[in-house]
Formats: C-alpha cells, structure tokens, sequence
C-alpha cells in the first residue's frame, strides 16, 4: 500500500512540474509572440526558436523586481517610473536593469548598481558624487517589490534602506522615442516635497500598489544617517555626463 501511495505521489509530483514547465514555456511563447507582433515571420521564428532553445544565465538569474521613480541628476523636476530587475551578484552588490515598466514591450532605459553604506564609505570621494541613498525611497514608500507578501518585503527593505545606488538612464523616454544621446546620471529623492504627487499617482495606478500604504508599514524601519558624499545634487551642482570629441589613442 505504502508503494502505491510513493509511486502515486511520485507521479503526481511529476505532472505537477511538467504542468508548470508547460505552463511557463506556454507563458513564454505568448510573451515572445506579443512582443514580436508586426514584425518579419523570419524573425518571429528565430525569436521563438531562441526562446525555447537558448539558455539566458543572466536574465534567469534577476531574481527581485523592484518599482521605483528616479529623477535626473542635474534636472530634478524630470522624474520617470524605473523597474528594476536585479541580480544579488555579491553579499554587498546587487546590479539591476532598468525598464520603463513591467511590460512584454518595455523599453530598456537604463541600469544601477547597489551597494552596502560599508562599501560605499571605501569610494574615493569624487566617486561618491555619483550615488544617492535609498533611505528616503525606501521609508517613503515609493521604493517598492509588487506581489512580494509584506512580511517579506518589509525584511528586505530593513537591509535595502542602508544601500546606495549608482544609476544612469540611457534613454530619456520622458523626452524621446528613440535612445538618443549620452547616458544620464540618474538621483533618488530624499526628503518630503520632492516626489511630484501626480507621478507618484500614475506609478501606483499602473503598478498596483499603493506609496501611502507602503509608508505606514514601514514606520518601523529605522531611519539610518546617510554617509557624507551622498546625494551630490543637494549641495546646489552634481555630476553628468555630456558627449564631447575626443582624440583616438593607438
């Protein structure tokens, strides 16, 4: 009896992942004809051939999405939904690719590296002008894991709300159709009166979250001091990037 019961549940179990790897290659077809629409059949094909057939170690590896607003460095007033899709690569070192939003269709717009306060006090200084602190994003609500249940995402944030973050944009959507120009050093915000409520709005209604709510349930995460060199764009001037002719060295 007892071996009936081990094969039946044996079986079971095998059906159960087989349903889900079908379900996921299903899922993963849909998605990749959805985002191929209008294009060649060539090209279609070879995009669902590649989806099934090739292994993506980096992308199967971005194991935390997480919904933010950055602003740009020299131009505050410019703030953009950013979807984060991040990879722990080391216990003091996340690196994320950031879309415009959790779309088949999104655009790619940018990317950021995180790192522990630990590491970022060891910068030299002129580094340090290149990153902003999360600890106003995170207690503010506006920093955010969609789906992730509370008891696990209020964990994460305990840890997240002490890192800093370097980030560029590489295409300004806010402003252009097409990826123009040079990548943009990218801030997060840091205290209250800085966020335009009406993005804050249009984030939360497309994401299906809520920053208010998220601000409540973080109540009780301790505010941490953020380490000088941060935040360069408070002092007034910070640091962006502009194209410019150069010599070719050989």
């Amino acid at each position: 009896m007892e071996l009936t019961h081990m094969k039946s549940f044996t079986t079971g179990l095998t059906l159960g992942i087989g349903g889900v790897a079908a379900a996921l290659a299903g899922r993963r077809a849909m998605s990749n004809l959805k985002t191929s629409k209008g294009h060649p059949w060539k090209h279609r094909v070879l995009d669902l051939g590649s989806a099934f057939l090739q292994r993506k170690y980096p992308l199967e590896a971005m194991s935390t999405y997480l919904d933010g607003l950055h602003m740009y460095a020299d131009e505050t007033g410019r703030q953009v939904h950013a979807a984060h899709f991040c990879i722990h690569l080391e216990h003091d070192l996340h690196q994320c690719v950031i879309f415009d939003r959790n779309a088949h269709d999104a655009r790619l717009i940018g990317i950021e590296y995180i790192i522990s306060e630990d590491r970022f006090r060891s910068l030299p200084e002129e580094e340090k002008q290149l990153w902003h602190s999360h600890h106003y994003e995170i207690k503010s609500g506006i920093l955010t894991a969609p789906g992730v249940p509370e008891i696990a995402e209020h964990a994460y944030f305990e840890d997240l709300v002490k890192t800093y973050g370097k980030t560029f944009h590489t295409w300004q959507y806010d402003l252009h159709d097409f990826p123009y120009g040079a990548p943009q050093l990218m801030m997060g915000f840091t205290e209250d009166g800085q966020v335009r409520e009406e993005v804050v709005r249009e984030r939360d209604r497309e994401v299906g979250v809520s920053t208010q709510r998220n601000r409540e349930r973080r109540e009780d995460i301790p505010m941490p001091v953020v380490a000088p060199g941060a935040n360069s764009w408070e002092g007034g001037s910070t640091m962006q990037t502009t194209l410019q002719e150069t010599p070719v060295k050989r």
